[in-house]
């Protein structure tokens, strides 16, 4: 390694040595690394303890410690993260593609050894267990015993990986939710520790700061507690666990001023919501946010962790908080060892990371404020999390959007009819009626807020007073209560505070994400048939991230996001549009009403409880038994060797067909993109909710008629995250989302296009196969930020296997556009001013791609390329569009046809000492694609949509 400024030096902490990469190093060399905001220092500590002169050189270094606020950077940097987390839907396909890669390596004479993670992976299984059972004492053991029937082979393949790979643990399921667990356990804040892992280096142990990428979007949660993290793709993440640096361009970064503080009624939920709609109205794609200034004090880790964990809704790459003595409080309440917490101030402080109200601010790209008093009680929706609704105007705000809630009507109907409708619903012995806006799902979820015990005591409370003044849930909403951890258990015992929340229906369901990734599970029959029997446009609320459309339930066509409390009370009132600041939850047994206000908790009582009935012991005990299980996880039968032993009547884990026919060196020319056709014409803001699968599978949906022939009865389909083992069922549910528009075909809803030139109507599916077998290439035709929300690989995976070569967008959110390179898709970008619309594209048209070739020729220098769109009538369409390869590494990547592929035969070069030249390129004509998916042609879309989450994107 090279040390070019002289920063390695050493640090005494109680008795012993660590090495250290001294910051002050570069103010010797007269860089004012002082006054760069917080990020950017652990980034440019990163740099310096990783230069090796190829992958970070000392220019790389001069070019980020000479960052400015005008910076305007294309210089391209490495960043190598100290740690991996992962999830189990993500977690799944990412540890097939590595025992799949070990087959590749064996298959290409190398050793499968070589494909091993070389530092810290962390996977926490939680994005499985569904809420099937409710409102009773059993609920939670029906919904892990269900849990473990589904997902058994899934659980062992976990297990199997586990043991097969080094620097790789696994969180049984039901322990909590990642983000709430690494926030409470896994994050170190400062590596260095015996315990921290593998890594130690030289002679005497190094110390650094605890960095990571995550394969889910809400990762940066962990900035809350000064922890410098993002969501990538399990693509991206998978080269990362094999060494290979993440490049990106050095970031700009907005600083936030937070001044004042939060107003008595008014919640850490409805400050995220707040911040969410100002972000995402200015515009941080991309971009780093910081959070500074006077009201950061007023602010706890839990309330900064809330911020942080809404990255990717409001598009930042990162949301982070400096390391200040309320972290240090942190880590002793949640039962990090005296160790750590000396450990984390003596480092910081000695880097000048440490925050006190004398540190001088740093100089960001640009500065938003927000007067902490100024923010009022919240909620978000009907679709997206930057929708945010005063309470007092949920009523009108409903009401305004309803119309466009509505469902295609089946004939002909006066729309104010269709407005006023309300349908029969029968509860036991009792009749109700529903109308549009009846909340049917009340959901107490997401590490959003189940890490903050403020909201969680909130919640409590706020039940124990409608107990006691005789409130009760209405009966057609599905409560539940899933904490993201086994600590906020044991405070509401110890509080007295389960027991109200049990008699309102908000039982424990289970310890994991559920309503809010969309395994909300089915509504009990009588309120199924309610909603369709007229149509109705029910509701649901829940304490998550994320409510895009057909989400959270396919039932569910509006979904608002909100504070715990606040979901208790729209449990008591039943409907959405209600204002509860003027309107009562409902009355008392001598009929006085009962408002909002009546029973909302103070900040006092709030604050007591929270001294009264958390103890550090909670974190120690739960956290001390976080790897070991429970009896059906012992049970687990588990396959040994270094290579997986795959089963071909497998419909979970099945070998994926990636690197099926790879060459052992790198295709010599780039694939131009000829005669493509148009798979998709799609709009603005189109999610990896609408491209990629998750949620339930229907029997009529291409993957349900798979499974079925597959021998599996549709009670057992399970849903499409818990198969993303399964290659054969992901691209069967890709772009067959229920809420997908696509333009080929208007007057349809959902995964449905045309195929061209016969102008048959085919599900998305089986377009693709069709196209595959006749050998020609497709596009994905888009508006503005495609891929937006969740950065699912099969968001790029799908697409890739069928028979997908490029998207033509308006623009892209960060990881998916990666993602797309990843696996060998182009992205290209319209022009600005250009789109689908003002270059009048029907999507009939043929479609190539000129001068990719000059592109890789000149390295990238000329990112431009024309696009000709042929009509059958011989008119010509031409734009030009740009390259969204940013990055020298991602066009290393495309050339090799994804990053695996490169990873793959950069592991082999440095086994047989072979070294790639990254020349330019010629091209060549589009191959046909090496992957068809096989038979079983389907004649209908998939009628269930896809919630779920994963990671983020910008």
């Amino acid at each position: 390694m090279k040390d070019s400024f002289g920063a390695r030096s050493t640090l005494e902490i109680g008795d012993r040595t660590y090495d250290i990469f001294r910051l002050d190093a570069l103010e010797k060399a007269g860089y004012e690394v002082a006054r760069l905001p917080y990020a950017l220092r652990i980034l440019l500590e990163n740099l310096l303890r990783h230069e090796d002169g190829k992958n970070v050189t000392a220019e790389d270094i001069r070019a980020l410690a000479g960052w400015t606020p005008q910076s305007q950077s294309a210089q391209e940097i490495t960043f190598l993260p100290a740690r991996i987390l992962l999830q189990d839907f993500t977690g799944v396909p990412a540890v097939v593609d590595l025992a799949a890669m070990r087959d590749a390596m064996a298959d290409l004479g190398g050793d499968p050894k070589m494909i091993n993670p070389v530092q810290p992976v962390e996977l926490v299984i939680d994005h499985s267990i569904q809420v099937d059972a409710f409102g009773s004492d059993e609920a939670f053991a029906i919904n892990q015993d269900r849990d473990y029937e589904r997902n058994r082979e899934r659980y062992s393949f976990l297990k199997w990986g586990q043991k097969a790979f080094d620097n790789f643990k696994v969180t049984p399921p039901n322990a909590g939710i990642v983000h709430q667990i690494n926030l409470e356990y896994l994050a170190r804040v400062v590596f260095g520790l015996a315990e921290d892992g593998p890594h130690q280096q030289g002679q005497r142990p190094q110390i650094y700061p605890d960095t990571l990428v995550g394969t889910d979007s809400h990762t940066p949660m962990v900035n809350g507690l000064g922890v410098l993290g993002w969501g990538v793709g399990g693509i991206e993440a998978e080269a990362a666990m094999l060494g290979q640096p993440i490049s990106m361009l050095i970031p700009q970064v907005v600083g936030f001023r937070l001044s004042g503080e939060l107003r008595a009624g008014v919640t850490s939920t409805d400050l995220v919501l707040t911040v969410t709609q100002l972000l995402r109205r200015h515009g941080v794609v991309g971009k780093f946010v910081e959070f500074f200034g006077p009201g950061v004090s007023q602010l706890t880790v839990a309330d900064r962790a809330t911020i942080g964990n809404m990255s990717p809704e409001y598009g930042a790459t990162c949301a982070i908080f400096p390391v200040d003595e309320k972290t240090l409080d942190y880590l002793r309440f949640s039962a990090r060892s005296e160790e750590r917490v000396e450990l984390v101030a003596r480092y910081m402080q000695e880097q000048g990371l440490f925050h006190t109200p004398a540190t001088p601010e740093p100089v960001f790209t640009e500065i938003l404020e927000l007067d902490l008093a100024s923010v009022e009680p919240s909620i978000a929706g009907p679709r997206r999390p930057q929708e945010r609704i005063a309470l007092g105007d949920a009523r009108e705000a409903f009401r305004k959007d309803l119309p466009g809630l509505l469902p295609p009507a089946p004939v002909a109907h006066r729309e104010q009819d269709r407005l006023e409708v309300t349908a029969e619903c029968r509860i036991g012995e009792e009749v109700h009626r529903l109308g549009h806006g009846a909340v049917v799902i009340a959901a107490i979820t997401s590490c959003t807020n189940t890490s903050n015990p403020a909201v969680m005591v909130a919640a409590g409370l706020l039940a124990k007073k409608a107990v006691a003044r005789g409130l009760a849930r209405k009966p057609w909403v599905k409560t539940s209560l899933a904490p993201g951890s086994r600590v906020v258990q044991d405070y509401y015992a110890q509080s007295g505070l389960l027991d109200p929340l049990k008699k309102l229906g908000f039982h424990i369901v289970g310890y994991g994400c559920t309503t809010c990734i969309g395994n909300s599970g089915p509504l009990p029959e009588e309120v199924s048939a309610a909603i369709s029997s007229e149509q109705l446009v029910a509701a649901s609320v829940l304490s998550g991230n994320r409510n895009f459309e057909g989400r959270i339930n396919s039932e569910v066509r509006a979904n608002y996001l909100m504070s715990p409390p606040l979901v208790v009370a729209f449990a008591l009132a039943g409907r959405i549009d209600i204002n509860l600041e003027t309107e009562p939850l409902g009355s008392d047994p001598q009929g006085e009403p009962v408002y909002l206000r009546d029973i909302w908790p103070s900040r006092e009582e709030i604050d007591a409880t929270i001294a009264e009935a958390i103890r550090t012991q909670m974190y120690q005990r739960n956290y001390a038994e976080i790897y070991q299980g429970d009896a059906w996880w012992d049970a687990l039968d588990v396959r040994q060797g270094e290579r997986f032993d795959w089963q071909s009547d497998s419909t979970y884990i099945r070998q994926p067909s990636f690197f099926q026919g790879m060459s052992r060196e790198a295709p010599a020319r780039v694939p131009e993109i000829r005669g493509a056709r148009a798979l998709a014409l799609l709009g603005d803001s189109v999610t990896t909710d609408h491209i990629s699968p998750a949620g339930n599978i229907s029997k009529d949906a291409p993957a349900g008629k798979y499974l079925i022939n597959q021998g599996i009865a549709a009670q057992d389909f399970n849903s499409y995250g818990s198969r993303r083992g399964n290659h054969e069922v992901m691209v069967r549910g890709t772009f067959a989302n229920v809420r997908i528009r696509n333009r080929l075909v208007p007057d349809v809803e959902g995964g449905y296009t045309r195929y061209l030139p016969d102008n048959e109507t085919l599900s998305i599916y089986d377009a693709g196969v069709r196209y595959q077998r006749e050998g020609v290439p497709l596009i994905v035709l888009a508006g503005k930020e495609y891929g937006s929300g969740s950065s699912r690989d099969w968001a790029a995976k799908g697409p890739f296997l069928q028979g997908v070569k490029a998207v033509i967008a308006e623009s892209y959110e960060r990881i998916h556009r990666s993602n797309l390179i990843g696996m060998g898709i182009l992205p290209l970008q319209f022009d600005a001013g250009d789109s689908i619309d003002s270059l009048k594209l029907t999507g009939e048209e043929f479609f190539d791609v000129q001068g990719l070739a000059e592109c890789f020729a000149d390295g990238m220098q000329e990112r431009r390329v024309k696009v000709v769109a042929s009509r059958e009538s011989g008119e010509r369409v031409e734009f030009s569009a740009l390259v969204r390869i940013d990055t020298p590494q991602e066009a290393l990547y495309y050339r090799h046809g994804g990053i695996l592929q490169y990873v793959l035969r950069q592991l082999l070069d440095g086994e047989t000492g072979h070294a790639e030249e990254h020349g330019g390129l010629a091209s060549a004509a589009q191959s046909s694609p090496e992957h068809v998916a096989d038979g079983n042609d389907v004649d209908e879309g998939s009628k269930e949509s896809f919630p779920a989450s994963d990671p983020p994107a910008y």
